[in-house]
C-alpha cells in the first residue's frame, strides 16, 4: 500500500469524528497533498448517489468535497441503512447486498473484509494520504474480536490513530482514559495522539487537566478544538436534529417564512433542506408533535427508509391529522421521495421490500399510487421544472441537478400533473413528480432539488407572495462556493487548534 494514512477514532458516536476528518482532509489538500477519505463501514440514512449510480454515506461525500475530489463508493465500501431497530439494508460498494438483522450481519461481516481491503488499496494506489474515519468507539469490548471499522481497520493498514473526545457533553477525561485503558495492548500502542473537541471556554483553565491526562495514558494531547459553528452537512439526523435551534437561530418575525419539516423516526437525507434554511428570512424547524405545527407557510414530509412504517407513525402521532387540517385550511405541502409517496392515495409493497404489509393507504393529497419494486433506483439526474401553479409558479424551465434513491414507482391519476422533466445519464427523458390541481401540494423523488439557488429562492418567494409579502431580492447563494468557504473556515479553525507538525510526523508525512 503506497499511501500514508492517518485514522480518526472517537470515544463515542457524535464526538465530531466526521467533521475533524473533513478538516484534516482539507488541511492536507491546502498543503499540496493528494488526499482521500475512507470509512470502511458507515451506518447512516443520509446517503448520496455517485456519478456511476453507487450509493454511499454523505459523510464521506463531504470529506471528498473537502479534498477537492469526486466521491466514489470505494471511500465507503459498506453502508448500513437501518430499516428497523435491529435490521438494516446492507449496501456493499454502492449496491444493495441484502437486508439483514444485526445477528445476520455479524455472521457475514468477516466475508466482507477482503472487499474493504481492496477498496482501500484502490485509493492507496492513487493518493498520497488516506484519512480514515472510525465509527462509534474502539472500546466496545464485545465487538473488538471481529472489528472492521476501528482498530481492526487500523491493524489492516497499519494506521496511526488520533483519538477524539467531546468535552461539551462532560466527562471527557474519563472517556478518553477509559477508552485507551479498555484497548488491548497492541491497539493501545496505535493511539498516537488525543484531540479534545467542542470546547467552550478558556484553554488555560483546561490545561492542568490535559497535563494530567497525558501522564495517565502516556499519549500526547495534540490540541483543543473549539465548538465550531460551520454549516457543513451532518452525517445523520439521530442527534443533530434534536439539538439544532429552529431556523439556524433565526427569530420568527412577521415577515419570516416558516417551514416545518417532519422529523420522521427513520428520516433520510435530511440535508435536502439545508439550502432552504440558508435563504434570507426563512425559519426552518424539524417537528415531531402535531402541536408544533402552528400555521407554517409550508410543511415538508422528507424521505424515509421505512415509508410504510413512518406513514403509520404519522397517523399514530397525530401529525397526519394535523397535516390534513393544514391542507384543509389552505396550507401548502411538499413531499420528497418517501414523503412524496406518503402524500399519495396508496402505497403497494407486493414483494415486501420494506414491510410485511401488501399495501397501505396514503394521505390522499396527491392522486398518485406507488408500487415498490425489488430493484432500487440509484441515479444522478438533471432536469427542468414543468409549468405549474402556486409552489412552482413562474419557475417553468428552471434547470436543476440531483439524485434519486428509491424503490417505489409512482403512477399519476387524472387529478395530478407531473412536476418535473428529468434526463438520466443514458439520455432517457421522463416526467416525474406530481403536483395537485391547486398547486399547493408537490411531490418529487429528486434529492438535492433545492441546491438550485433559483429553485430555493423561487419557492420562498412564492410563499412570500401567498402571505402578501414582497418577493425577496434576486441575490443567489451559490451552493458550491458556500461549501468551499465553509470547508476553508473549518480547516482554519482546526489548523489553529492542533499541533500540525506533530500530526504530520504521526502520519509519516
Amino acid at each position: 500500500m503506497t499511501a500514508r494514512c492517518l485514522m480518526i477514532q472517537g470515544t463515542a458516536s457524535s464526538v465530531g469524528k466526521s467533521l475533524l476528518t473533513a478538516a484534516i482532509c482539507r488541511i492536507l489538500k491546502q498543503d499540496g497533498l493528494k488526499v482521500a477519505p475512507f470509512k470502511s463501514q458507515n451506518m447512516s440514512l443520509n446517503s448520496f448517489i455517485t456519478r456511476e449510480g453507487g450509493e454511499m454515506g454523505r459523510a464521506q461525500v463531504v470529506q471528498a468535497e473537502a479534498c477537492g475530489i469526486e466521491p466514489h463508493v470505494t471511500m465507503n465500501p459498506i453502508l448500513l441503512k437501518p430499516t428497523a431497530d435491529q435490521r438494516s439494508q446492507v449496501i456493499v460498494l454502492g449496491k444493495v447486498y441484502d437486508n439483514l438483522s444485526a445477528a445476520e450481519y455479524y455472521q457475514v461481516r468477516p466475508t466482507l473484509r477482503d472487499t474493504v481491503r481492496q477498496a482501500y488499496q484502490r485509493l492507496a494506489d492513487e493518493y498520497d494520504v488516506i484519512v480514515i474515519e472510525g465509527a462509534g468507539s474502539p472500546a466496545e469490548i464485545n465487538l473488538q474480536a471481529d472489528d472492521l471499522v476501528n482498530m481492526g481497520m487500523a491493524g489492516m493498514v497499519d494506521a496511526p490513530v488520533l483519538l477524539v473526545g467531546d468535552i461539551d457533553r462532560g466527562g471527557v477525561f474519563a472517556s478518553v482514559a477509559g477508552t485507551v485503558w479498555l484497548l488491548p495492548e497492541e491497539d493501545r500502542r496505535r493511539v498516537k495522539g488525543v484531540i479534545i473537541n467542542k470546547f467552550r471556554g478558556d484553554v488555560e483553565i483546561l490545561r492542568p487537566g490535559l497535563v494530567q491526562l497525558e501522564k495517565l495514558i502516556s499519549v500526547p494531547v495534540l490540541g483543543v478544538v473549539p465548538y465550531l459553528d460551520v454549516q457543513i452537512d451532518e452525517e445523520d439526523a439521530a442527534v443533530n436534529l434534536l439539538e439544532q435551534p429552529p431556523g439556524n437561530g433565526t427569530a420568527l418575525g412577521k415577515d419570516s417564512i416558516h417551514i416545518d419539516v417532519v422529523r420522521l423516526p427513520r428520516i433520510s437525507n435530511f440535508t435536502d433542506f439545508a439550502a432552504l434554511e440558508r435563504q434570507p428570512g426563512v425559519v426552518l424547524r424539524y417537528v415531531r408533535r402535531p402541536g408544533e405545527i402552528a400555521n407554517p407557510d409550508l410543511v415538508i414530509i422528507p424521505g424515509s427508509k421505512n415509508t410504510i412504517g413512518d406513514l403509520e407513525w404519522l397517523r399514530e402521532s397525530g401529525i397526519a391529522g394535523r397535516i390534513l387540517e393544514h391542507h384543509r385550511q389552505g396550507g401548502c405541502l411538499m413531499g420528497v421521495c418517501g414523503g412524496y409517496q406518503m402524500l399519495g392515495r396508496e402505497i403497494q409493497d407486493p414483494f415486501h421490500t420494506e414491510s410485511e404489509k401488501d399495501r397501505a393507504s396514503g394521505l390522499g393529497l396527491l392522486d398518485v399510487v406507488t408500487v415498490f419494486a425489488e430493484e432500487k433506483v440509484t441515479v444522478q439526474v438533471k432536469g427542468e421544472v414543468l409549468p405549474a401553479g402556486c409552489l412552482l409558479q413562474g419557475m417553468a424551465g428552471v434547470d436543476f441537478e440531483g439524485y434519486e434513491i428509491h424503490l417505489g414507482r409512482s403512477d399519476l391519476g387524472k387529478e395530478a400533473e407531473p412536476a418535473l422533466l428529468l434526463e438520466h445519464p443514458n439520455g432517457v427523458r421522463r416526467r416525474e413528480g406530481a403536483v395537485s390541481p391547486s398547486g399547493r401540494v408537490l411531490g418529487v423523488y429528486v434529492h438535492g432539488f433545492f441546491d438550485s439557488p433559483t429553485l430555493a429562492r423561487g419557492l420562498v418567494n412564492n410563499l412570500r407572495l401567498r402571505r402578501g409579502l414582497t418577493a425577496a431580492g434576486h441575490e443567489s447563494i451559490d451552493p458550491d462556493r458556500f461549501k468551499q468557504r465553509e470547508y476553508d473556515r473549518l480547516a482554519a479553525a482546526v489548523r489553529h487548534s492542533l499541533d500540525l507538525e506533530k500530526v504530520y510526523q504521526i502520519a509519516g508525512i
